[in-house]
Order: C-alpha cells, then sequence, then structure tokens
C-alpha cells in the first residue's frame, strides 16, 4: 500500500490509526454481528455511539451543562441556511472573511435583512477585520463569524466578542484548538476538515438562545427538532457519526485540543518559513497576522507555473495542494492528521521546485 501525503481541503487526511481500527471492526461494531453501515439508528448499538460522540465532544470543548450537542445531517452550507431560518427575525449581521461567509450571508437573506458588520473584500479577504471596524445595528439578532476561511487561509486567531448572539461556523478548525464555547450561542462544524468524513455537522447551541429559535419554520429546519429527538429527529449519517467518535477519542490520545492546536503552530510554522525565505517565489495570500493554521495559500509567477507545481507536486506523493476552484493558486490543509514530516517534506519540495525552475 502507498499512501500519499494528504493535503486536500476536505474531505482531508484522517488519522491512520483510526482508519485501521475502523478497517479491523467494519463487519462487526461491537460484536453485534453486523457492520457499522449495517445497524439500526434505534438500536442500543447505536445509541452508544452516539452518546459517547456526544460525551467526547463535550469532555475536549469543555462544553457547559446548559449547551445541547446535535449531530444533524449535511454540511456546512446547510448550516448557513438553517441557522439562518432559525434565528434571524429582523436582521442578521455577518462577518464577511470569505467565501463560505458570503455564502452564508447570502443564504440568511432569505429570511430577513443580512447585512456585514465588516468585511474583508477590498483587499480580496486576505486578512481578517480589526474590532474598530465592526458597525453593528440595532436590531440585530446574532452576528456570524467563520473561525477559519479556508479558500483564502486566514483564520481569527482571538475571537471578538459582541452585545448581541453569536453564531460561529467552526467546520475547518473544530477541535484543533481550544475554545471558549461559553462566548458563542451557536457552533456548527462540517467534521469532514479534523474529525471525520463528509455527511454530518456537529452543533452546540445554547439552551437560551435555542428557545429564541422561530418556529415558523419546517420541523426539519428547526434545531429543537434534533434537541428533542436527541439527533435522530431523522435517520442520521450513522457511520459519520461513529468514525467522528473514534477521532475524538484519536484527539484526547494525543493530547487534547490545545496539543492539536501547538502541532498546527509546528506545522504551519514550516511552510510559511518555505514561503518567507523564498524571495518571493512563493507568494502568501494572508496577510502574517491573520494567517491560519489550517489553510497555507499561496500563488506562484504565473497559473502555469502553478499548474506545474501541483503535478509534480502529486508526482511526488503529496497530493491536494490545488488551491479553491474559485480563487486559483495553491492551498496546503494541514488539519490534525496531516504531520509534521508531511510539512517538511512539502517545504523541502518547494525548494527543490524553486531552484528547477
Amino acid at each position: 500500500m502507498a499512501r500519499v501525503y494528504n493535503f486536500n481541503a476536505g474531505p482531508s487526511a484522517m488519522p491512520l490509526d483510526v482508519l485501521k481500527e475502523v478497517q479491523a471492526e467494519f463487519l462487526d461494531v461491537d460484536h453485534c454481528g453486523m457492520s457499522v453501515v449495517e445497524i439500526s439508528h434505534r438500536s442500543a448499538e447505536f445509541e452508544k455511539i452516539l452518546q459517547d460522540a456526544k460525551t467526547m465532544v463535550r469532555r475536549l470543548l469543555n462544553v457547559p451543562e446548559d449547551y445541547h450537542i446535535v449531530f444533524i445531517q449535511g454540511g456546512g452550507t446547510m448550516q448557513f441556511f438553517m441557522s439562518g431560518a432559525n434565528f434571524l427575525k429582523t436582521r442578521g449581521g455577518y462577518l464577511n472573511t470569505g467565501l463560505w461567509a458570503s455564502k452564508a450571508l447570502k443564504a440568511a437573506s432569505f429570511f430577513g435583512e443580512a447585512y456585514e458588520v465588516a468585511s474583508s473584500a477590498d483587499r480580496n479577504f486576505s486578512y481578517i477585520p480589526k474590532p474598530e471596524q465592526f458597525v453593528v445595528k440595532d436590531g440585530t439578532d446574532y452576528v456570524h463569524m467563520t473561525s477559519n476561511n479556508t479558500a483564502h487561509g486566514t483564520e481569527w486567531l482571538q475571537f471578538p466578542k459582541f452585545d448581541v448572539p453569536v453564531i460561529c461556523d467552526m467546520s475547518s478548525d473544530f477541535m484543533a484548538r481550544p475554545v471558549d464555547v461559553s462566548q458563542f450561542d451557536l457552533i456548527y462544524a462540517g467534521v469532514q476538515k479534523n474529525v471525520g468524513p463528509a455527511g454530518v455537522i456537529t452543533a452546540i447551541v445554547k439552551d437560551s438562545f435555542l428557545q429564541q429559535a422561530r418556529r415558523d419554520i419546517p420541523e426539519m429546519l428547526q434545531y429543537k427538532a434534533f434537541v428533542d429527538k436527541d439527533s435522530t429527529y431523522n435517520t442520521p449519517p450513522i457511520f459519520c457519526i461513529y468514525f467522528t467518535g473514534k477521532v475524538l477519542h484519536w484527539i484526547e490520545d494525543h493530547g487534547g485540543t490545545q496539543a492539536m492546536w501547538n502541532l498546527s503552530t509546528r506545522k504551519a510554522n514550516i511552510l510559511y518559513d518555505a514561503i518567507d525565505s523564498s524571495d518571493g517565489y512563493y507568494i502568501g495570500h494572508a496577510v502574517k497576522d491573520s494567517r491560519s493554521h489550517m489553510n497555507v495559500t499561496f500563488n506562484l509567477g504565473t497559473p502555469e507555473l502553478e499548474k506545474k507545481f501541483i503535478a509534480e507536486a502529486l508526482e511526488n506523493g503529496l497530493a491536494g495542494v490545488g488551491g479553491h476552484r474559485t480563487v486559483g493558486g495553491c492551498r496546503v490543509s494541514i488539519y490534525n492528521a496531516v504531520t509534521e514530516d508531511a510539512c517538511t517534506a512539502l517545504a523541502d519540495f518547494m525548494k527543490a521546485f524553486r531552484r528547477n525552475n
């Protein structure tokens, strides 16, 4: 078996130990005589899987007791629509820091006024706005933010505070950093970056905020329906939740979210050093004080050179370094399961590619 170094942005690299564990018990989960993809979502086996995954989320993030944890089908894109449907009554404020934040704002506009509290679009989303740029209108129901911007390679290294409820899309740095959950009223995250396969999101919602949610929307879109039915309002993606639970245990076994953040810092430094020491051959997209620990974005001199870089990287066992289709350039995603060795190998390739081209 020849495995490449996987820098894809999602679905993305998963821990090899977890992949092997899932492989070993795939035909018979928990000695029930069935595969995890065969068991009923009403079974005792799945109930055990679900409660374990919820327990791990609560433990790793120190989630307060007055917050509910649910798993919901779909990805972050569905949550753009669902969060607005539940909580936008008059107007919702959005910190527009990139492609996905823009999509969240557009989706919410179906339910009322969605406006920009601040934006970094003026410089092609290369920076994180400062608090002095924020303008929150009277009557704002919530402020929505995207903690990490995968397409552009920027990240909120410090979370801002507001006098209104805060909703955060944490899809691409969920479980990759310590988080004070009490700063937020709703956190949602597609798991396919750091903790599992695509197909499910984890949502953490404060009970008092949940009680304010609209009820004049289809039940399938209500967070309350998933809370009341403990993630089983409809048939949940059992395999995704099962796999997520396995990865959450792996994170705990490897030191928890602080250890993941420390590792990400070391990995990011390896790659940013390769960019910064290249005398402008590699051009980083994000300004230094906004650089993401999850997605390292950069350009080369021409699109043709970028295509050559991506192709030769793959030939050298370095997969998934192309930029987002709407942005172009190069993007290296260094989620939890990506090793320091992988980053060192890519940095070495970057230096060799520069010498040869």
